[in-house]
């Protein structure tokens, strides 16, 4: 059995080494580093592959998130609705703004935002919300979209860890995550599903005039060389880092089937185990692309279990071992513990697994036998 990795990226590369360094040498050689046809060409290919009219490249996705939100243009002292249970980043740029963070509470199952949560903590301040398609599962599109119309809010998707997931709506149309609100944002850090060798990020839209915007955003506020029309930042999605996506996203959807393939067989292992609760899938197969593979270890083992498997060489991660309004960034006297019983309970029990497309059943079949045989000790 080879050494098992959280994220095998040196083995995904294997397979595409040849198309990437061809795609390396050509913007080597070309010296178009920046804003070339690398990128220009994968703007139009990943707006072809998720159906919106408009993807705008840049350097990250805490980036995209930012930049998502200036374009909207929201105001200091607007709040923003986002889920208490995930990576900071998404909460990171609400601050950054000077916007009002407003953290509620996800649900028991998917782990995603909890729409009914959502409901209760709207105020006349409220200007938009921020579903997480956590872990790679598609938040409840449905109900988001019907309270963000009712109230008149924007939908900021934060898709750094779902590229690829399908939402089918219940008016029987299928979307791709990030292309379902007013507004979407992904990363394309290294271990994300589509990921480039280095940072990257963007936006999506099917907004003409809020892409129109946000292209300016990007770039210093500029539209015509040297005249800056709104506020702006810096960033960009290099040449570099397009031509690897470019090789990877035609691969994509291969990509996220091992993930579901490899998530079955660590399923069939658990099934049956008392203490192991084992990713919950709402809706169809395609409306989860396993970013991570997230148990819970429900008899208060979580932490000797993480422990155990890093002395026995198999990797995992706490994702996330502190709530967001539990940090000290982000800590404010309006929240109420009670109203977040179920992040304070998973970041107790969960345990993410390796995950990626190079996973091989000798190595799933090592890696369930460890936490069976520890959990149940």
């Amino acid at each position: 059995m080879k050494k098992i990795q959280m994220v095998d990226l040196k083995g995904q590369f294997a397979t595409i080494k040849d198309e990437v360094n061809e795609s390396l040498q050509e913007v080597l050689e070309s010296t178009a580093f920046i804003n070339g046809p690398q990128v220009h060409n994968f703007q139009k290919e990943l707006e072809d592959y998720l159906g919106v009219k408009h993807v705008i490249p840049c350097a990250n996705g805490t980036d995209a998130l930012q930049i998502a939100m200036m374009g909207l243009g929201l105001k200091p002292g607007d709040e923003v609705i986002t889920a208490d249970f995930t990576f900071a980043a998404t909460v990171e740029v609400i601050a950054l703004l000077q916007l009002t963070p407003v953290l509620v509470d996800v649900e028991p199952d998917t782990f995603n935002i909890d729409p009914e949560a959502i409901r209760k903590a709207i105020t006349p301040k409220t200007k938009a919300i921020v579903p997480v398609h956590l872990f790679g599962q598609t938040a409840d599109m449905d109900a988001i979209m019907e309270i963000a119309r009712e109230h008149n809010l924007y939908v900021i998707e934060d898709n750094a860890q779902a590229i690829g997931g399908n939402f089918h709506s219940k008016e029987n149309k299928t979307y791709k995550t990030g292309a379902i609100g007013d507004i979407g944002a992904t990363s394309f850090f290294p271990s994300k599903n589509l990921g480039c060798y280095g940072d990257g990020g963007a936006i999506f839209t099917n907004n003409d005039e809020l892409a129109h915007t946000i292209k300016g955003v990007v770039n210093h506020g500029m539209y015509e060389r040297y005249h800056h029309d709104v506020v702006g930042v810096n960033s960009r999605l290099d040449s570099m880092q397009a031509a690897v996506l470019r090789a990877k996203l035609p691969r994509l959807d291969k990509y996220n089937e091992a993930r579901r393939q490899a998530a079955n067989k660590y399923d069939q292992a658990f099934k049956g185990q008392e203490h192991i609760v084992t990713p919950f899938l709402k809706g169809a197969p395609d409306t989860h692309v396993y970013h991570q593979y997230t148990l819970q270890i429900t008899n208060g083992k979580r932490d000797a279990l993480v422990k155990h498997l890093q002395a026995n060489d198999i990797p995992c991660g706490v994702y996330y071992p502190i709530p967001l309004h539990k940090q000290k960034a982000y800590a404010d006297e309006r929240y109420n513990e009670a109203d977040f019983e179920v992040t304070n309970r998973l970041v107790k029990e969960v345990v993410s697994l390796p995950m990626h497309t190079e996973l091989e059943d000798d190595q799933i079949d090592h890696i369930t036998k460890a936490v069976i045989e520890f959990v149940n000790n």
